[in-house]
Formats: C-alpha cells, structure tokens, sequence
C-alpha cells in the first residue's frame, strides 16, 4: 500500500506547494495605485486596478502613488520682473504620475514607494525654478493682467521638466502677486485715476448728447403735441357739431317715443283697470262662493258630527244592553238548568232511599219470617206475638217509607213549581242593576245639544224616558229568546192575578202593544 502511494506524494507536494505560493503571492492593485512586480523577468510587470500573482521569495511588489497630488509654489524670495520690479508670486499646480507605460517607468525610478507629500516636496523646487524663470520674461503689468498667459507658460515651461520624471501638470493657478515697493498698487491708483477720468470725460460726452438729443426729443415732441392739439381741437369742434346734430336727432325721437309710450301706457292702464275691476267682482264672487260652500260644509260637518256621535252613542248604549241581556240570560239559563239538575238529583235521591228503605224493610220482614219459623218449635203463643210485633214494626217501617215517598215527591213538584218563582226572583234582583248599567251611558254625557222639540216630538222627555224604553226592549229581547212572557209572569203575582185569577202564565200572545221607542241625543 505505501508502495502505491509514494508515487503520488511528490506530485501532491508539488500542487500543495503551487497552492500556497498562489495563495501568498496573489496580490489585487486599487485604481489609484500601481503594484510593480519585477525579479524573474527582464521587464516588471504593473498591476493598476486589476489583480496578479507574485512569486514569493523570487519576486518583489513595489507600490506607486497615481493620485492627483497638489502642489504649493511660492516664490520665497522676491523676483524681479522683465521691468526689475520684484515681485512675490504665489501658485497652486495640480499633477499626478502619467499613465503611460513610459510614464510609469520614469516615475517608478525616481518616486516607487514614496508617499504622496513625499512627491510634491521632491516636485515643489523643480516648479517653483520653473515659475522663477517664467516670472523674468514678463512685466509686471503682463503677470498682473493675463494671469492665464502667466499661468499656461509657467505649465508649458515646466512640462518639460515634469515629463521627465513621468509627471502630468493637470492645470497651475496664480493664486497672489505681490510687490515690496507697492507698486502694483499704485499702478491700481494710476489705473483707476485714468479709468476715472475716462469714466468723467465719457460720462459729460455722455451728458451732452444726452442733453442735445434731449432737446431735439422736446423740440419734436413739442411740434408733435401741438399739431396732436390741433387736430385734437378739430376733431372735437367736429364730434361737438356731430353730438348736437345727433342729439337733436335724439331728443326727436325720444319726444316721439315719449308721447308713443305716453298713449301706450294710458292704454295699458287702461286695460289693466278694467282686468283688476274684472278680477276683483270674479275674486268677490268667488270668495262669496268659497264663503258659501264653507257654510255648507260646516253644516254638513256639524251635522255629520252630530249625528255620529248620537249614533255612536245610540250604537254604545244598544251593544252594552245586548251584551248585559245575553249575559243576563246566559245566568238565567245556567241558574234554570242548575235548578233542573238539582231537582232530578234531588228526585233520583228520593227514589234511591225509597227503595233502600223498601229493600231494608223486605230484608227484617224476611229475618223476621225466619227468626219467627226458628223459635215457631218452642212456642206457638210466643211466635204468634212475635209475628204480631213483627207484622206492626213492618207496618210502621212501610208507613214511613211511604210518607218519605210522598214528601219527596212533593219536594220534586215544590221544585218544578218553583221555576216562575226563581225567575220572578231573579228578574226583581237584577232590575235595579240593569238600569244602573243602562243609564252609565247617559251618565257620561257631559254635553247634550238637543235639535228640534216642540209638542210631541221628544226632546227632554225624550232624553229621560230612554232608560224606561230600554228596559222595556231589554224584556222584548229576553222573551222573544227564551218563549217565555215575563210581563205575564210578573202580572201573575199581582194583586189583581191573585184575586181574579185570569192571568195565563203559560203565555199569552200580546196584540196591539208597541213598546218600542226611539231616542235621540
């Protein structure tokens, strides 16, 4: 088995150690800086924004800066102009390591590893001999007034040595230019005496055609108004004679119109009087018969109402007396057929004892004949005597049986007679209750207007007497329900009945009574 594998083990170190080196050598380079990777070839290779593979231990990795980088250029020592005026100038160049390959080459020389200050300081003496040299060909009114001019030739001079060493100027500014002697100033002061006076000299020129055109401006817009005046006068002399002629022609027509509108409106007047007349006797008739239809319908009202509530009440009173009457006679009937049944009881309990009585004095006749056969042995005499006082007890019993008989048959007759009696009873109790109840109606009335009334035609009396006429249908009512003639019943009690006796109770058929009667409230 470990013959098998030592073949492999060389390989496999070989691929571990190939991982590893890629692992430690691989390097990745940031946009603004270049990775210079030199050893094994002739020419170093140069990563900038990208990633490679060192080699360690047989290559090396230097880093260059390729951010723009801003350099101070002042001068610190006066320098004297192309007109020996010295001057302090003060600038600011932006630069960065050129991009090319070239670039890169040069710069890797002279700035690998160094840090952007670094840079700069290194750059600032170079720039500032540059700007040194530019200042001596130019007067101090040329830097002062063409600052581009200044700037671009301290670049172009300066490129020249910048490209050497693989530096891009991307832009210089002069920031401040500045004298020992003043001189800029005054040379500001005399500027600005001159640009005054020029600025005077302009301003009067300026004045005086201001003033010339002015007046040749007022002269013609002198002659323009008064020519405008003129015309002006003449237009309005013209527009006066044309509004008086027009205005005559107005007042023509509107005194036409006027007296127009005058006859029109006289008419009109006329016309409306007679419409208004017109529609006031139409509104007088009207109204007359508004007024004369609400009379009637007042009437028709009152009346209505009058007689609604007579009939309502009339309707009241009739509804309460039938249902206390129905009611009445249901008792009537409930109170007959109780006395009925209880008569029946009564006669069926009669008969009941009597044949138990019957039945008692057959069973001691027939113990009698027995104890009387069972004692006849001992002795004849004493069976004699006691059939003798047997044969009278059961006389006796049989007499009271009998006599017990009789009263209850009595008692049934007494009970079926008492059938007009209980009416008449009932009839006399419930009199007085039922003419409460049918004057409750009357009673409740709290305001009676009575229409009409002369002699025999109701009023008053008429009012009062309907309780008596009620009751009297009251009774009508009942004997028409039940067959039975309750006047005759109550006459039949009577005094007179009593004495001549020629009263039918069973009913008697009445002619020639009408006792039926109308109210009116």
């Amino acid at each position: 088995m470990i013959d098998y594998l030592i073949p492999w083990i060389a390989p496999a170190a070989a691929a571990v150690i190939v991982i590893l080196i890629i692992a430690c050598g691989y390097v990745k380079a940031p946009p603004d800086q270049a990775y210079i990777i030199s050893g094994l070839k002739k020419e170093s290779k140069v990563l900038i924004g990208r990633a490679g593979i060192r080699i360690p231990f047989l290559e090396r990795m230097d880093k260059l800066y390729l951010g723009q980088m801003t350099v101070d250029i002042k001068t610190e020592q006066s320098v004297p102009t192309n007109d020996f005026i010295n001057v302090n100038v003060d600038a600011v160049a932006k630069v960065r390591i050129s991009l090319s390959s070239e670039g890169i080459k040069l710069a890797s020389k002279n700035f690998l590893n160094k840090q952007p200050a670094d840079i700069t300081r290194d750059l600032q003496d170079s720039l500032q001999g540059n700007m040194r040299e530019i200042i001596g060909t130019l007067s101090l009114k040329e830097i002062n007034t063409d600052r581009d001019s200044f700037s671009d030739q301290v670049m172009s001079k300066a490129s020249k040595d910048m490209d050497k060493l693989g530096i891009e100027i991307l832009s210089c500014n002069i920031q401040n230019v500045t004298d020992e002697n003043g001189l800029i100033k005054d040379l500001g002061a005399d500027n600005t005496s001159k640009i005054k006076k020029d600025a005077a000299i302009a301003k009067a020129q300026a004045d005086r055609d201001i003033a010339i055109a002015q007046a040749e401006a007022d002269k013609a817009s002198n002659d323009a108004r008064v020519l405008a005046q003129t015309e002006i006068a003449q237009k309005n002399n013209e527009l006066a004679i044309r509004k008086a002629e027009l205005q005559k022609e107005s007042d023509t027509k509107k005194a036409e119109a006027d007296a127009a509108y005058e006859i029109q409106r006289q008419e009109q007047e006329k016309t409306i009087q007679t419409a208004t007349v017109n529609a006031q006797i139409a509104k007088a008739e009207r109204e007359a018969e508004l007024r004369k239809q609400e009379v009637a319908i007042q009437q028709q009202a009152l009346e209505a109402e009058i007689n609604k509530k007579a009939d309502a009440d009339r309707y009241a009173v009739e509804q309460k007396a039938a249902a206390e009457l129905a009611k009445r006679q249901r008792e009537a009937e409930a109170r007959k057929y109780e006395m009925e049944m209880e008569a029946e009881a009564l006669k069926a309990q009669a008969e009941k004892e009597a044949e138990a009585l019957k039945a008692k004095a057959e069973a001691s006749r027939y113990a009698a004949e027995q104890e009387a056969a069972g004692v006849r042995a001992r002795s004849e005499a004493e069976a004699a005597g006691i059939q003798a006082k047997g044969t009278a007890e059961a006389a006796t019993i049989q007499a009271k049986l009998l006599a017990e008989a009789e009263g209850m048959e009595k008692k049934a007759e007494a009970y079926a007679k008492y059938n007009n009696a209980a009416v008449i009873e009932m009839m006399v109790n419930i009199m007085p209750q039922m003419a409460a109840e049918i004057a409750k109606p009357l009673s409740a009335i709290d305001k009676v207007n009575i229409y009409g009334g002369g002699e025999g035609a109701g009023g008053v009396s008429q009012v009062s007497g309907s309780g008596a006429t009620v009751m009297q249908q009251v009774f009508d009512t009942m004997s028409e329900a039940t067959g039975v003639d309750f006047r005759e019943i109550l006459k039949a009690q009577t005094f007179d009945a009593k004495v001549t006796r020629n009263i039918n109770v069973t009913g008697i058929e009445r002619k020639g009574q009408d006792v039926t009667g109308e109210d009116g409230v």
